[in-house]
């Protein structure tokens, strides 16, 4: 009878950490190799996630890629990070029409290593983080001043798009997000989940 295995647990690296067998590979070349495409749509959105984390002050740990969802505050409001932008690293005749998911989901207990048998949104707060620079020349991931954040309650998102699995950049305009700098993201984020 197979026997189950528990969760691995994940500790954070410093990019340091050498590949066994050789001499000069180190865990930053494999980073330096896979993600300095901060523009790609996977990258990106990690990216976006991370910048929130910061904002909020929960960096410092590890990134869970299969939690119902994203980040939790200091106060406890979960938190739902999705990354959009006009300008991609392949070849565009146009922008990209910036669009945001809002699927409802299964969550994926951890502990259980089971789903919950309804679909609906996991996190109390929507943070959806547009890197809106136009300039391929400029556009730059890590300058701050090239992103744009829209807070959302899940209470707000339900009332105007039950059900829907995304929302483009004018709908959102319309449920009125509060719109946040980096700098502004916690504040906003405790008075969008606590209103």
């Amino acid at each position: 009878m197979p026997r189950e295995l528990p969760r691995i647990t994940v500790i954070r690296r410093t990019g340091t950490e050498p590949f066994i067998g050789t001499e000069h590979l180190r865990l930053k070349h494999f980073w330096e190799w896979s993600a300095s495409d901060l523009v790609s749509n996977a990258t990106r959105g990690i990216l976006a996630e991370f910048l929130v984390a910061a904002a909020i002050g929960q960096s410092d740990g590890v990134r869970s890629e299969w939690d119902a969802y994203d980040l939790q505050t200091a106060s406890g409001l979960k938190l739902e990070v999705k990354s959009s932008a006009y300008l991609q690293s392949w070849y565009q005749r146009v922008f990209s029409k910036i669009t945001f998911s809002i699927r409802p989901t299964r969550a994926w207990n951890a502990q259980t290593n089971q789903y919950d048998s309804e679909a609906q949104r996991q996190a109390d707060v929507y943070v959806f983080a547009l890197l809106h620079h136009k300039e391929q020349d400029t556009v730059n991931a890590l300058d701050l001043s090239q992103w744009t954040f829209y807070v959302v309650s899940r209470q707000r998102l339900e009332c105007a798009r039950p059900n829907r699995k995304s929302i483009a950049l004018g709908q959102l305009l319309k449920i009125g997000p509060r719109v946040s700098t980096f700098h502004e993201l916690p504040a906003v984020i405790e008075r969008e989940g606590h209103s």
